[in-house]
């Protein structure tokens, strides 16, 4: 008998067996005594939550001590308590999934979704199965981690130092040699990742699902199937705009490189784009700018001018919350944050955003370089913190954003809001300094080579690994399907031939880092139509790329209503709150880039665009 069967009976067998009393009197019978699915369920849940509450503080600090404290020690202290964390979530999904079937309170069915949802990498219930697939995913993170490209016995590259390379050279030699050197790391990688993928896989069947792509998809308050249209939708929408950016940049690009090497009519070499992955192309700003595109001001130099330190750049960044009507940060905030890189140790500088105890402990991370750039940065980060305290009510399991996509999508509308008109209103430009609107192409190209550009890349990740789950796509096939996807949807190309030996997907962290990737192309939808509807609530009247929603309360109202809700509710009941629509919605990346768009279309004429 299944489990759901059982507990639809609502019977179980409990045998209350009394001692004979001194009086002699007979033992009572075997009864059998109703138990109520729901209280079943409902008893499940406290506990479970009980337990994750405490052992996710004792991850976090872990973590954090770990970040800020690097040590084999504080590597091994944090190791742990992310095994004991991730043991109780693989212990709790399997004991949620017998609840499966069993007709519940909305509220109760989606804490108990969450729990099995809530695991990127399923291990089987086989207790060797677990450790090997604990020690895969070790693995493959220590050889992404260690990876470097030597060009001669003493002399190897990290990432970071060919990714600034990249980010600079235009020297195309030197170009392939660092996009091939790299690409060399993941090779190794390939029969570890078949081999996690063949035990994650086994693990989500477990869990009820038919591979691990189909229980990642089921994460978003509709089927899976339906998630997957989703995407298309969304994609479908702004693909005339990318297309038309990747017209422009590819003729700029023959330009400088020569048409035998960019081909006109032809996918666009991955190793020239500024970027390891060719994901944004913000660092070839400069051949693809437009003419006369400076803004006229330089926020890093005007921060500069007006005294701007470290810590007065978190603090402007707060004042735009508390503008809204957000409570001050607390006082732990200011005492536990790290703002700059210490100079007796080494430390995690990658920016990131902290809840330590679910409540008020809230926290940045952050090696901050007195920079424009940094300062929206910061204004991102925090974006994460007041989205953490809004949700600090909930229960356990609701202390989340709404979906995956909705915490990064928080922390960049607000960034978006780092405008002329903002810096004016807090003094770091004056009224003469704004530029005109004839100034806009320039901002508007540098952003949408990073934001536009994303787009297919932040699909097509978590399309190639939905194959590879699903078993459509073989080990042997990997490389080949990983660049018809780059081709198909970027219209990007390997510089030079691959093989199926190759395992290029593995060049990118989130492949052997198993970071589920679409929630990066959903922030990117959802932050321009969360901005895009807070200006039209702010009243602007001009265009979204100049709008700031700074220091009005009501937008704050409305914008906190929808962060409090943490993931209680299906995701597009929190949208509704914002945008007045229970859909996601592309066109507001449309609207933003409108003059850009205008621009890149006069520019292409004659061109032949599509690949």
């Amino acid at each position: 008998m299944s489990n759901p069967e059982k507990f639809r009976r609502g019977l179980l067998a409990i045998t209350l067996a009394s001692a004979l009393a001194a009086c002699g009197e007979q033992a009572v019978e075997p009864k059998q005594i109703e138990i109520d699915p729901a209280s079943l369920a409902s008893s499940f849940l406290i506990n479970a939550e009980d337990e994750l509450a405490t052992l996710r503080k004792e991850l976090y600090r872990a973590e954090w001590i770990y970040q800020n404290f690097i040590t084999e020690d504080t590597a091994s202290l944090a190791a742990d308590a992310n095994s004991r964390y991730t043991a109780a979530q693989v212990r709790l999904a399997h004991e949620a999934a017998k609840f499966d079937g069993i007709d519940l309170a909305a509220s109760t069915r989606r804490k108990l979704d969450i729990l099995k949802f809530s695991i990127v990498l399923p291990a089987p219930a086989d207790a060797d199965k677990n450790a090997e697939l604990a020690k895969l995913a070790a693995d493959l993170n220590g050889m992404y981690g260690k990876g470097k490209y030597c060009l001669s016995a003493d002399n190897c590259l990290t990432l970071p130092e060919m990714s600034n390379i990249m980010a600079s050279s235009r020297d195309a030699d030197e170009l392939l040699a660092l996009w091939q050197g790299w690409r060399d790391v993941s090779p190794p990688m390939k029969p570890l990742y078949e081999r996690q993928v063949s035990l994650a896989n086994e693990g989500a069947k477990a869990l009820g699902f038919n591979d691990l792509g189909t229980m990642w998809r089921s994460n978003y308050d509709m089927s899976p199937t339906d998630f997957s249209v989703e995407m298309d939708r969304l994609w479908g929408q702004v693909k005339p705009l990318y297309e038309a950016l990747h017209c422009h940049v590819r003729a700029k690009l023959g330009e400088t490189y020569g048409t035998d090497l960019v081909s006109p009519d032809q996918p666009i070499p991955a190793h020239l784009l500024g970027n390891m992955w060719a994901q944004t192309w913000g660092n070839i700003y400069n051949i693809a700018a437009p003419e006369d595109a400076d803004p006229g001001f330089d926020l890093t130099t005007q921060l500069a001018v007006h005294g701007y330190d470290e810590l007065k750049m978190v603090e402007g960044a707060e004042r735009f919350f508390t503008s809204l009507g957000f409570e001050p940060l607390p006082d732990t905030f200011w005492q536990r944050s790290l703002f700059t890189q210490p100079a007796d140790r080494d430390v995690v500088c990658h920016a990131s955003a902290w809840d330590l105890d679910d409540q008020e402990d809230i926290r940045i991370k952050m090696c901050i370089q007195k920079t424009g750039e940094e300062y929206a940065v910061i204004h991102h980060e925090l974006g994460h913190n007041f989205y953490q305290r809004a949700y600090k009510d909930q229960s356990t399991l609701f202390q989340n954003s709404a979906n995956d996509g909705f915490h990064e999508a928080i922390g960049d509308t607000i960034a978006l809001s780092v405008t002329p008109e903002y810096l004016r209103q807090t003094g770091l430009l004056t009224a003469e300094e704004i530029p005109s609107a004839d100034k806009d192409l320039g901002l508007l190209m540098k952003m949408a080579m990073d934001k536009v550009a994303f787009l297919p890349f932040g699909l097509l990740v978590d399309k190639w690994r939905w194959q590879v789950f699903s078993g459509e796509v073989s080990p042997q096939q990997y490389n080949q399907a990983w660049w018809q996807l780059r081709e198909e949807y970027q219209g990007v190309k390997a510089p030079i031939s691959r093989d199926e030996n190759a395992f290029d997907p593995g060049a990118k962290y989130h492949v052997p880092g198993n970071t589920p990737y679409a929630r990066y192309f959903l922030a990117h939808i959802l932050q321009f139509q969360f901005h895009r509807s807070l200006c039209e609530m702010a009243g602007n009247d001009g265009p979204i790329h100049r709008c700031t929603i700074y220091g009005n309360k009501e937008v704050g109202e409305k914008l906190n209503a929808m962060l409090a809700m943490g993931a209680s509710k299906p995701w597009p009941e929190a949208l509704e709150i914002v945008t007045g629509s229970k859909q996601m919605d592309a066109t507001a990346i449309l609207d933003y880039f409108a003059p850009l768009k205008t621009w890149l279309d006069q520019q292409n004429i004659g061109r032949q665009c599509g690949w």
